[in-house]
């Protein structure tokens, strides 16, 4: 037994894929394609038992090989889950039956404690068999141990190892085999953000590692193993918040974008970068959500905590940030700009 497999955390993988193997036929036969709207949203379903399919638009997929864990399945992207130390070993979560090189974005919260759990983005390859994870959060189990390290990739706000590791003969998506996985683990955790997944597909193949031609599914994933915890994730596709022109009354040929990107998130708070664009003289107003509050700020002078905040230049430059203490509320806010 290698000291890959000796890890509990690697011995259960093996239960997972026997039923990947046994939805393969159902992921097959949906790959390519593309799921319309449905006309009217579906009601909440909460789901406990190994099951795949679709919910609102998006696929989801939930196994477990006992205990109590659940997943509920929410409106558009969004679901719950729960698990407690009965449950030996789950993962669940929504995205999509086909994966590809989109740009994912996520909110929520995620409650891992000191428990062996992840949040990632995951999925496989066929051409070869690939196996991946973008590991956006964990527990007390940082599962870049024990794999091969083969460099760093900075995206998204963040910086992530990348990783290797081979399973030899063991369960998959296309049964017994063996293969390898890719790991990109992000080094400042958080439960939000965005995942431009192109760049870790590129990064991966810089330092040699090839994903396969065929994808199969790729999805927001909740994971847990001997341990308990909770998580309420919205996925969608697309890039995080941006806002559109704001010209000044008075002046309509003026010009103002702000835009938001991801910093370090803490346990009870996290950071945005805002850069603003086409414009010198400028007002940005941060529209809080309930709860939240500004802890901290840089490069601009602010004015407000909660609520409607807004920040002007102080001589830094176009570019600032601010800490926003979340009170269990970890969805961005919006932004608009407008020139002064």
């Amino acid at each position: 037994m290698t000291a890959d497999l000796a890890h509990p955390k690697r011995r259960r993988r093996g239960r997972i894929r026997l039923f990947a193997a046994a939805a393969c036929a159902v992921t097959m036969a949906i790959t390519g394609v593309s799921i319309a709207g449905t006309a009217h949203a579906e009601a909440d379903r909460t789901v406990s038992s190994n099951t795949t399919g679709t919910h609102n638009g998006y696929y989801f997929s939930f196994w477990k090989d006992s205990g109590n864990a659940s997943m509920t399945l929410r409106a558009d992207g969004r679901y719950t889950s729960s698990w407690d130390r009965s449950t030996n070993n789950w993962v669940g979560g929504k995205g999509w039956a086909t994966g590809t090189r989109r740009t994912v974005t996520y909110s929520g919260t995620y409650n891992p404690g000191n428990n062996n759990t992840y949040l990632a983005l995951y999925g496989w390859t066929r051409n070869p068999l690939i196996e991946y994870y973008i590991v956006e959060n964990f527990g007390s189990y940082n599962p870049s141990s024990g794999a091969t390290r083969m460099g760093t990739v900075t995206t998204d706000g963040g910086t992530y190892d990348i990783l290797r590791s081979q399973r030899v003969n063991q369960p998959s998506i296309d049964g017994t085999a063996t293969f390898y996985q890719f790991w990109s683990v992000r080094q400042q955790k958080r439960s939000s953000g965005t995942i431009t997944i192109a760049n870790h597909f590129d990064a991966w193949a810089r330092a040699g590692l090839n994903l396969g031609t065929n994808h199969s599914y790729q999805i927001m994933a909740t994971e847990g193993y001997q341990s308990q915890g909770s998580s309420d994730i919205t996925v969608r596709e697309g890039s995080g918040p941006t806002n559109p022109t704001s010209p000044t009354p008075g002046n309509p040929g003026s010009n103002c974008t702000a835009v938001l990107s991801a910093g370090e998130q803490f346990g009870d708070r996290f950071n945005l970068n805002v850069a603003v664009q086409n414009a010198s003289n400028w007002t940005v107003t941060l529209n809080l959500n309930g709860g939240q509050s500004i802890q901290n700020s840089w490069n601009a002078s602010v004015s407000g905590t909660t609520g409607s905040v807004t920040a002007r230049p102080n001589g830094s430059g176009n570019n600032f940030g601010v800490t926003i203490m979340a009170n269990g509320n970890w969805t961005w806010p919006t932004v608009t700009c407008r020139t002064s």
